[in-house]
């Protein structure tokens, strides 16, 4: 079987597809992977195969800027965010994407939620698609904003937005929406924290201080923004890891590094070894990692559908959220050290991580999907 996976041009989007192509690419399926080249060093070393089709992510949000005058990544309106993954990505992206789409001829279309390229695919070559969701379900607006956006594009091609197989959600029940209602074709599917293939872990350093890794993902992890959270955090007695995103360097820190461990992008399942707690931006893949490992989180969103994940992790008890203008130096030490000694928050993510481990495997999901699209 000839499975295509597609995937809006960024790190958040594609990482939670990887596990599930894995699973196919093990059952002998024909993998590839339609999304922009500036995601090729995450796919080579899996061994899979880039259809490339589209601009990068920067392009797109700057097109988005250009046509609505809005900042979609960090003023998230439905309209404005509508435009960057069903207008404008379908605009820039379709041509090259039905291209590559013929000389690879899918049986079956996997898409993150947010991707409307891959459902283009699906139409045109009248074949299965299913979604993967990653987190809490996206508001009604911002989903009516994404198929308002794409349907008149859809039917300047003479095809119609095609329904899902299944939708896979990776999200634990306990974390979803109260009002979520689950959907037709519902198949839950265990998130997996992204690793490297072939990579071993690295041995968590030994000491007697808390550890806290500090994460704001690859595109919200400007030291600026991170540098003042961090002011308190250097004078506890814990240790800190920081993540360098894909540009930073540590000299950009205005800090004291003397307790600080400054590493570059690295996959999610080596920086949890030995970690205690999570100060993160809330992105949905480090917060399901955080989660699946039962560690606790201060989420301090900044921009896309954080704001989604700081408010069910608040809710469940997973962990504290801070609105950005709240998160001064001394609250965002005060939260780190609260989640790291508060009993309550750490049975709430223990339970979280048994959910997680109950959900069914990639491999498992994978074994479903193949025999409903046969």
């Amino acid at each position: 079987m000839r499975v295509l996976f597609s995937t809006t041009p960024q790190h958040g989007h594609l990482l939670p597809l990887l596990p599930l192509a894995r699973a196919f690419q093990k059952r002998g399926d024909d993998v590839a992977v339609l999304t922009s080249d500036t995601l090729q060093s995450v796919l080579e070393p899996e061994g899979l195969h880039l259809l490339s089709a589209g601009p990068t992510a920067a392009e797109l949000m700057a097109e988005v800027s250009a046509r609505t005058g809005v900042d979609a990544a960090h003023n998230p309106t439905p309209e404005a965010v509508g435009e960057f993954f069903a207008g404008a990505r379908i605009d820039l992206t379709a041509d090259e994407a039905l291209a590559a789409a013929n000389n690879f001829r899918p049986d079956l279309v996997v898409r993150e939620v947010c991707d409307y390229v891959g459902p283009l695919v699906a139409a045109a070559h009248a074949v299965p698609m299913v979604s993967l969701a990653f987190g809490p379900a996206l508001p009604t607006p911002f989903v009516a904003a994404f198929e308002a956006t794409a349907q008149p594009r859809f039917a300047a091609r003479g095809l119609s937005l095609p329904a899902d197989m299944c939708l896979l959600d990776t999200c634990p029940p306990s974390l979803q929406a109260d009002d979520w209602q689950r959907p037709a074709g519902w198949q839950p599917l265990r998130p997996e924290p992204h690793r490297a293939p072939g990579t071993p872990a690295p041995a968590p350093v030994a000491s007697e201080r808390k550890r806290v890794l500090v994460s704001f993902g690859t595109y919200f992890d400007a030291p600026e923004v991170i540098s003042p959270l961090l002011t308190d955090l250097t004078t506890s007695d814990i240790d800190l890891v920081v993540t360098l995103g894909l540009l930073a360097s540590p000299a950009q820190f205005n800090v004291d590094h003397s307790r600080i461990s400054f590493v570059p992008f690295t996959p999610l399942a080596d920086l949890l070894q030995g970690v205690d707690a999570i100060l993160t931006h809330g992105g949905a893949g480090t917060t399901l990692a955080a989660l699946a490992k039962g560690i606790p989180l201060v989420v301090i969103p900044q921009g896309a559908d954080q704001f989604i994940q700081a408010e069910r992790v608040a809710a469940t008890g997973a962990g504290i959220a801070l609105e950005p203008g709240e998160a001064t130096p001394q609250a965002t030490a005060a939260a780190v050290l609260r989640v790291l000694t508060d009993p309550l928050i750490r049975k709430t993510t223990n339970a979280l991580a048994e959910q997680i481990a109950a959900m069914p495997t990639p491999t498992e999901v994978a074994a479903v999907l193949a025999a409903a699209a046969d």
